[in-house]
């Protein structure tokens, strides 16, 4: 009975959490893959992106609370998701076409884009916290657990309740279905396959005919949808606060790396290495040791390598080593 409370307790605390928080990693360094695969730079505006993307979204379903819809025991933010993707992809097409267009056209180096990025990153941030506040934002509704943990109790009978948020299970699915419809059109479609030749040889495709600016548009148009499925999951499973988002960029980017900047399954698979990287190196062990060790052994500190405070400090680590030893990351990415 112990060993199943101790598993109970390490999916509760661990396990669950880290899945949807991979979930929304991963989403996230798909979007920063991407970039730095077809458009050759690492555009350090991604978190601001999300925030962006997220806040439409938000808007949005303000808006339709106030009238009254909803989406029954589902958040409304789902129904409002489109709308937020079409603003966020406004905005980076703008974006595009009044800033890294001219740079593009002159050729210039990388690290300029990466600079301008950073620029546009600033100027997003302003934005999105002149619009909607710099505080917390709680926008989720409809049922909240699929599963209590009181209601696990009763029906189990074990004294540890297993509870899985509706925010959580909601990342999981739609993380899965954005990551097969991503894979299956960058694989199966014309405009997909063109934009992975251009990625694989940007010389090449262009004598083969490809269009240069419709790749660029639509790779935004792509970012700008994984972005805000991303930021608006993750404003879901925890609370939305613009600069939250600004911090996210580390792991993000830890992600995209570890995994192999430029390979997109890599990025699915960083994405789900940092996060549990992140949540068992800050997790509070003694709970879990409690029930598996013998009474006599039982730990009387909390067993907790890192506090959550440095949470962010665990993906850092995690970039640096990859940096230092394997620089094309797992999936053998381009190097960075």
């Amino acid at each position: 009975m112990d060993f199943l409370n101790a598993i109970v307790a390490l999916s509760n605390f661990v396990l669950i959490p880290a899945i949807a928080y991979g979930s929304q990693l991963a989403l996230g360094a798909l979007g920063v893959t991407l970039i730095y695969g077809i458009l050759r730079f690492s555009n350090f505006a991604h978190g601001d992106t999300m925030a962006f993307g997220a806040m439409v979204t938000i808007l949005v379903t303000w808006a339709m609370q106030a009238a009254g819809i909803s989406f029954g025991p589902l958040p409304t933010a789902l129904l409002a998701l489109p709308f937020g993707i079409i603003g966020a992809a406004a905005l980076l097409l703008l974006t595009d076409k009044f800033v890294y267009q001219f740079y593009r056209r002159q050729k210039a180096a990388p690290v300029i884009l990466v600079i301008v990025s950073m620029g546009v990153m600033f100027i997003m941030n302003g934005l999105v916290r002149f619009i909607i506040g710099p505080d917390d934002q709680r926008f989720g509704d409809g049922a909240r657990f699929i599963i209590s943990a009181r209601d696990f109790r009763e029906m189990t009978g074990l004294r540890e309740g297993l509870a899985i948020k509706t925010s959580q299970g909601i990342t999981v699915i739609t993380a899965v279905i954005v990551v097969a419809i991503l894979f299956w059109f960058l694989n199966r479609t014309r405009t997909g396959k063109s934009m992975r030749a251009f990625s694989d040889n940007e010389d090449l495709a262009l004598l083969s005919g490809i269009n240069p600016d419709r790749v660029v548009m639509y790779t935004w148009l792509i970012v700008a949808a994984l972005a805000t499925v991303a930021g608006t999951l993750y404003g879901l499973d925890k609370s939305f606060k613009p600069f939250t988002y600004f911090q996210l960029l580390l792991p993000i980017f830890a992600s995209a790396i570890v995994g192999g900047l430029g390979s997109p399954l890599g990025a699915i698979v960083g994405g789900f290495v940092i996060a549990f990287s992140e949540v068992t190196i800050t997790y509070a062990w003694k709970k879990v040791l409690g029930y598996m060790m013998p009474e006599s052994l039982e730990p009387d500190g909390l067993v907790q390598l890192l506090s959550t405070d440095y949470k962010f400090a665990v993906s850092f680590v995690i970039l640096i080593i990859v940096l230092l030893f394997r620089p094309t990351g797992l999936f053998k990415g381009k190097a960075v």
